[in-house]
This record gives C-alpha cells, sequence and structure tokens, in this order.
C-alpha cells in the first residue's frame, strides 16, 4: 500500500515538471516570436522564396542541391533565389512599417524642363559709350568750371577756358580776305581755321560777329560721369592732351559671375531679369549681350555681360544686383525632385523602388537642376518610383549589406548574380590583368577574408594603384568567378 502511494506521488510529480516545462517553451515561443512550426516546415512555407540551387562564388559554375559547405573554399554555400538577384541586391523593409520610417516616394517624370539659374552680378559704365576730350591746337588754360571728377555732367557741360594765341592771327587774315571779296582766298582761309583746331560753330560765329575771338571753351559732347579732368588754370596744354573723359550713363553693363558648371546652358540674347537691393521691388529686364572668353581661375566662374537700359540715370555702376538667368528647353526630359538624389562627392544616387517593399540604390548621371527638380540625363526610366523622404537610412543600409549601386542602363548581370560585393582590403602584387589581394571578409556572399587572386574588369582599374596600398574592393559573380570591377584607394595609407 504504502508502494503504491509513492508511485502515485511520483507519476504526480513527473506530470507537474513536464507541465510546468511545457508552459515555459510556450511563454518563451509567444515573447520571442519564432513560430512554432518546424524547420521543414518554415523552408517549405508559401511565404519564403525557394532557392533554386546552392554555389560557391568563387566556383559559381559548380551547382549544388543543398545548403552546407564548399568542397572548393573555407566558406559556406550561398543560396541562389528563383529572383535572381536574392537579398544581395536589395534592401528589404516590411511595407507596414514604411509610414513609420517616414518614407515617401515620388514617379520619374517626362516633360518640359524649365529651370533658373541664380546668380550675382554688379553693375559697370558702359564702355561704348565713353567721350574722350583732348586739345586739338596749343594753348593755355585761362579758367577751369567748377567740377571734379565723379560729377555727373548734362551735354555741353562747359569744362574750361583756353586762349590759343595761334587762332589770332589765322582769324585776323581771314577778316582781312573777307573785306577784301577774294572767293577763292577766302575759302582757303576758312580751311586753314579748320586745321588748326577751331570748331566749326566758332567759325560760323567769326564770320558773323567779325570780331577775333582766340578763347575756346572746352565742353562735354555727352552727359554722363567726368571720370577724368586734367586741365588747370595757368598751365600750358600741348597738341593731342587729354584734358578729360566722361562715361555716359544711357545704359549700363551688368556683369554676372556664372559657375563654370553652368557655363554650357548660357547663350547670347538669354533672358535675364534683374532686382537690385538699392530699389526694392523693382525688376530690370535685358538680354545676354556678350559671354566673355576668359574663366576666374580664383572662383572658378565665367563672366557674363547684360546691357540694362538707364533712361533716368538711376541705375549706378557699383550697385549690385540679385540675377535669374532664364532658362528652358524645348526637348522632353527625364527628372526627380531634387530631395530625392543623393551625393556621394563622387557620384549621385537614388533609391530605385521595387514590389514587396525592396529598394535599391541605383547610380544616376544629373542634368540641370532648378525650382525643386534635378533632370535625369542616364540611369533612371520614367514611370519608376524613387524614395524622396528616408532614402539616406536606406543607403546606410545598403553599404552596410555592402550593395554597391549600379545604373539602369548597364547590362543585364549575369546569371549567377545581379550586384557588387564590397570589402576592405590591401594590394599584394597588380597587373593590368589581375590583382593578388589580401581582403577582409565580403559580408554579402558569407566568404571569409583571405589573400587571393582575382582578375580585372578593366585594365584602367590599376591606374593609379601599387602593391601595399590600401583599397575598397568591389567584386562581380560571373560565369567564371569573382572578377573585380572597382578598385577605390582608401583615404589612409601606411
Amino acid at each position: 500500500m504504502n508502494l503504491k502511494k509513492w508511485n502515485g506521488a511520483l507519476l504526480v510529480g513527473i506530470s507537474l515538471a513536464f507541465g510546468v516545462a511545457g508552459g515555459y517553451w510556450f511563454a518563451h515561443q509567444r515573447m520571442s516570436g519564432v513560430p512554432s512550426t518546424t524547420p521543414e516546415q518554415s523552408l517549405n512555407s508559401p511565404d519564403e522564396r525557394k532557392a533554386l540551387y546552392w554555389y560557391d562564388p568563387m566556383y559559381p559554375q559548380q551547382k549544388f542541391d543543398k545548403p552546407g559547405k564548399s568542397p572548393f573554399m573555407d566558406m559556406q554555400l550561398v543560396p541562389q533565389y528563383a529572383s535572381g538577384a536574392g537579398d544581395s541586391a536589395t534592401v528589404s523593409i516590411d511595407p507596414s512599417l514604411s509610414q513609420n520610417l517616414g518614407l515617401r516616394f515620388a514617379k520619374v517624370t517626362r516633360g518640359i524642363f524649365e529651370s533658373n539659374l541664380d546668380v550675382t552680378g554688379i553693375l559697370g559704365f558702359d564702355e561704348r559709350d565713353v567721350a574722350v576730350i583732348q586739345a586739338r591746337t596749343t594753348g593755355f588754360v585761362e579758367r577751369v568750371y567748377a567740377h571734379a571728377p565723379g560729377d555727373v555732367l548734362k551735354p555741353n557741360a562747359a569744362l574750361a577756358d583756353m586762349l590759343v594765341p595761334e587762332w589770332a592771327a589765322a582769324q585776323t587774315e581771314f577778316l582781312a580776305l573777307k573785306r577784301n571779296g577774294d572767293a577763292d582766298l577766302l575759302a582757303a582761309a576758312r580751311q586753314r581755321l579748320r586745321l588748326t583746331g577751331m570748331p566749326a560753330t566758332l567759325i560760323a560765329q567769326l564770320e558773323r560777329g567779325g570780331k577775333v575771338q582766340p578763347y575756346m571753351t572746352l565742353t562735354s559732347p555727352i552727359g554722363g560721369v567726368l571720370q577724368e579732368l586734367n586741365v588747370r588754370a595757368g598751365m600750358t596744354v600741348a597738341t593731342g592732351d587729354t584734358l578729360a573723359r566722361v562715361n555716359g550713363l544711357g545704359s549700363v553693363w551688368l556683369a554676372v559671375a556664372v559657375p563654370e558648371s553652368d557655363a554650357g546652358s548660357i547663350t547670347v540674347g538669354q533672358a535675364v531679369e534683374a532686382r537690385l537691393p538699392a530699389f526694392p521691388g523693382t525688376m530690370l529686364n535685358g538680354k545676354i549681350s556678350a559671354i566673355l572668353p576668359e574663366t576666374n581661375p580664383d572662383s572658378r566662374t565665367l563672366r557674363v555681360r547684360v546691357e540694362l537700359p538707364n533712361p533716368d540715370g538711376r541705375l549706378r555702376p557699383g550697385l549690385t544686383a540679385q540675377v535669374r538667368l532664364n532658362r528652358s528647353t524645348e526637348q522632353s526630359v527625364l527628372w526627380v525632385p531634387s530631395e530625392a538624389v543623393i551625393r556621394t562627392g563622387r557620384r549621385a544616387l537614388v533609391m530605385l523602388t521595387e514590389d514587396a517593399g525592396r529598394y535599391r540604390p541605383v547610380e544616376v548621371q544629373l542634368g540641370q537642376e532648378s525650382d525643386g527638380k534635378t533632370e535625369i540625363l542616364k540611369g533612371l526610366e520614367e514611370g519608376q518610383k524613387v524614395v524622396t523622404s528616408g532614402q539616406f537610412l536606406l543607403d546606410s543600409e545598403a553599404s552596410l549589406k555592402g550593395i554597391v549601386a549600379s545604373s539602369e542602363k548597364e547590362s543585364p548581370p549575369s546569371a549567377t548574380g545581379s550586384s557588387f560585393h564590397e570589402a576592405d582590403g590591401q594590394i599584394v602584387e597588380l597587373n593590368d590583368k589581375e590583382v593578388t589581394l589580401a581582403h577582409g571578409p565580403f559580408k554579402t556572399l558569407g566568404m571569409p577574408g583571405m589573400t587571393m587572386t582575382f582578375p580585372l574588369a578593366n585594365p584602367a582599374l590599376m591606374q593609379g594603384l601599387k602593391a601595399g596600398d590600401k583599397v575598397r574592393i568591389a567584386v562581380s559573380q560571373t560565369d567564371d568567378g569573382l572578377r573585380v570591377e572597382r578598385l577605390d584607394k582608401s583615404g589612409s595609407q601606411p
């Protein structure tokens, strides 16, 4: 009887123990989120992609029907999925999390691209509207009018009075011949007055008044700014001396500095809008009259000249202006929102949206940019969808996975792989056909670090490199194995 009681108690204890263990296992599965299916059930789940075969990246031509360790290298075999690229070419995000991550999207659009280039400029004198006053004969300065360089003059403004002794004798002879009435001699004397530099108005006044006038008043032939005044009372001037210089203000030149990267889209006759801080709310319209042939070596800008009318004379040289160059193309081009572009310094990328919450970095070639839009010259097609917000998070994840962006216009990848795989390493030996590298692990291939020789996709990859250089390696999978597509020298060298 006691034995039966003891056996019953033992059975009850064992049952309790199994119950506690089962409850703990069930609770652990619920908290960890692991489904209570067997590994075989998980592999055969319709939600999981099916692997077509497994292969060694170094010997992709050899296929295996199950996972395991490579017989050629000390590494695990890599699955090849029916979708071709597998997980190594894209970043996968649960579609339900897109809103939580702040992802926004936009389509690649084709249409007429109107762009504006905003630059700065400064007003200067119109160097074609210039008057230079010179002495036509030797004389003495008797009087200088109250003007100084920088004054704004009206047309025919008096500058100085000069005594010309040579004119006195010539005028006396002319008046004597006029009284004698000899027409031929009078014509010769009139010509002599012209040759002494006497203005035609003064000769006409001499004929009408009959009085010798040895004084001449220097005047400005145009209105504008007095740039130079080289006369003083009592000084002697010789024939050909420059006495004054005047710049007209009827029009001004707007000198605009255009970055050399935008110089190719600038043409003569292009419309220009200018706004001056000195005149708020006023917009001036003009056209490009000249593109100067030299580039400023310090600012790397091209000088462009714009002519602006100045009928009221309020535009003064030295004023600054905010200038907008209106550029438009008659051809339809592809463009995306500028915020979608990731600029790394060496290239430009966008995150291309694919189905099932997958995103792929794509290298693009950029064109003009204006009003929040950027022209795409190469890399995308109309109707594709790109990420405009949250793309830097996706790009960081792609970098961690070793995904290298490729252009959409490149040839289709081989069946053994559709992406590049990256690792750090050091060059051991290099020639124009292959390179021996001591490289770290290729994480996207599950390949450990080792020293081995790779063929080069292009002999130009070896330019500027030598044995001992530390490099960033990008390889692709071909039918013959891994091939080096890029060798970027690292920033710090031993």
